[in-house]
């Protein structure tokens, strides 16, 4: 194991970091030591038992950090005196800073042994680096981190001790939570209020209960010219070209993504910063999940901004939090129990998988330039890697060559190849030293399908009947099984579920339908037609609501 002073991916992410002391080791410089000691203690010790004296707190755990006043927002502290001495009430405060703060004090004297000991295990095992560092953009690697260092780490975030310098040079969102808090106390509304409360119950939940599991960050790149490791960016024949048939899609007009149970890739509706504005006033779809699910927060450390041929999986957080509502109705339910199964890897069984649409393309979106980024946006997400394989050999035997394949993926077998076993191997932190065989770092992939709805729709302004056919297409060519597909009662899409059914009963592949969606999409360029795409394309959904013909 190298050194902590020679390793690479340590060195990426410490200027990222808040300030550590090193030699042989990472320690906390001597006042932030005495402080946190003294918070750990507990209110008596420390006087701090209000949400006006946690804010001074704050204030000089960063004075000692030598973090620039400038960097921190100037109503941060006001928010949080707000928050826990108005917002909450007198019975969770006492809990609050009586219980939860001493511990997360405590959580935070541990972090760099936490740190040492995840950079011990991380080794690189089969040629994959899994330790903490800045996966920059372009660059394919995965991250896995234990639930305990994850929660340290966002306990960093909340007491604002990242340094936010040069993260806007790295395309990276800040990390601390003082906008959050700075937020509802410029403007208060119920909605911020609410999602501050699904992060303070996260952190009551560690504090009563810390969890032992891992969570994976993986950067998934298509790269723009041929490689031989990995299916390139496809271009506009890969999909005119394809054979592929069409997966099962399943509508549901109601219901939330996340609460979906089956063996499924969950799709994150997400900015092209990872998070959006989860830390500060968005409230939709990714900041909703991010609130509920607050191990995502800690991406947004060091993944930044992903481009067009880029998406970000991430295996394992835990849902921690109920809620009802969207945006300006959105409330925190109190406590969530994930039953979600764990992998052989120490994750839990939930897969999000973060893809960014345009945003505000207008009639751009029916460009061929923006069609092809769409899908293939979706496609990077939607692709499991480990299928490569599969594909050369299929390809060898029916006569295709090598350039054909990287030029794009056909399937001369058509759905046949839905059937093909594959598996996912992933390394976490402790697997390479515990020697574990090849059947236990495995993960059968082959009944994992796409859980979805409105993507790049609503506040990003896309057209939600091209948007779900551009998905439906990505999943099937990426060999996905079926697709469950939200509409979130969206009214456009009321006839999903026939257009579905009649273009099943046709068994049209993947390169027909693309071909309609491109044809569609050029005569709405031209103006040779104001209808949406499902009534361009069969008008009879409309003529006939019985549609006897399906």
């Amino acid at each position: 194991m190298d050194s902590l002073e020679t390793r690479e991916d340590l060195t990426s992410i410490l200027p990222y970091l808040p300030r550590f002391l090193r030699s042989s080791t990472l320690f906390w410089p001597p006042p932030v030591v005495e402080a946190l000691k003294s918070l750990a203690r507990g209110p008596l010790h420390s006087n701090v038992k209000s949400g006006q004296v946690l804010a001074i707190a704050i204030s000089d755990l960063r004075n000692s950090l030598s973090l620039p006043v400038s960097t921190l927002h100037p109503s941060a502290l006001h928010g949080y005196a707000l928050f826990f001495d108005d917002l909450m009430s007198r019975e969770a405060s006492e809990k609050w800073f009586g219980n939860v703060v001493p511990q997360l004090a405590d959580l935070l004297l541990r972090l760099p042994g936490l740190l040492e000991t995840h950079y011990q295990n991380a080794v690189s095992c089969n040629g994959m680096e899994t330790g903490l560092r800045l996966l920059e953009s372009q660059q394919q690697g995965v991250v896995f981190l234990s639930q305990g260092l994850i929660a340290a780490l966002l306990v960093c975030s909340f007491f604002c001790l990242f340094p936010t310098t040069n993260r806007g040079v790295k395309h990276l969102q800040t990390v601390n939570f003082d906008n959050l808090f700075a937020c509802l106390y410029d403007s208060y509304d119920v909605q911020q209020e609410n999602k501050i409360k699904c992060i303070v119950h996260y952190f009551e939940k560690i504090c009563s209960c810390m969890p032992m599991g891992n969570v994976s960050f993986e950067r998934k790149v298509l790269p723009l010219t041929k490689s031989p490791s990995h299916i390139s960016f496809p271009r506009a024949n890969f999909w005119s070209k394809s054979s592929i048939s069409l997966c099962h899609l399943e509508v549901h007009s109601s219901g939330f993504i996340e609460d979906q149970s089956t063996e499924a890739l969950e799709v994150d509706f997400a900015n092209e910063y990872i998070g959006g504005g989860a830390l500060r006033r968005g409230c939709v779809q990714e900041e909703i999940r991010f609130m509920i699910n607050p191990e995502l927060i800690v991406g947004m450390l060091f993944l930044p901004a992903m481009a067009d041929n880029e998406a970000i999986e991430i295996i394992g957080t835990q849902r921690f939090s109920n809620h009802t509502g969207y945006a300006s109705s959105f409330r925190f339910c109190g406590d969530y129990k994930d039953v979600k199964g764990i992998d052989s890897m120490g994750r839990r069984k939930t897969r999000i998988i973060a893809i960014d649409a345009l945003c505000h393309p207008g009639k751009r979106q029916y460009t061929p330039e923006c069609l092809l980024r769409e899908i293939n946006k979706a496609f990077c997400g939607f692709y499991d890697q480990s299928k490569r394989q599969q594909y050369e050999n299929l390809f060898a035997d029916t006569g295709f060559s090598e350039a054909e394949f990287d030029e794009g993926i056909r399937n001369p077998l058509g759905s046949s190849m839905r059937n093909l076993s594959t598996s996912f191997q992933a390394i976490d932190e402790t697997s390479c030293n515990q020697q574990m065989g090849d059947d236990e770092l495995k993960w059968d992939y082959d009944n994992v399908g796409i859980v979805t709805g409105n993507w790049g729709c609503g506040a990003f302004g896309g057209d939600p009947e091209v948007k779900a056919i551009i998905q439906w297409l990505a999943a099937s060519q990426a060999l996905r099984p079926f697709i469950l597909y939200y509409t979130f009662g969206l009214e456009t899409l009321r006839k999903l579920d026939k257009l579905v059914q009649w273009i099943i009963s046709h068994e049209w592949t993947v390169g027909e339908l693309w071909e309609m969606l491109v044809e569609y999409s050029t005569r709405k360029l031209k103006r040779e037609t104001k209808l949406s795409f499902f009534n361009w394309l069969l008008p009879s959904l409309y003529d006939d609501p019985a549609m006897m013909d399906i």
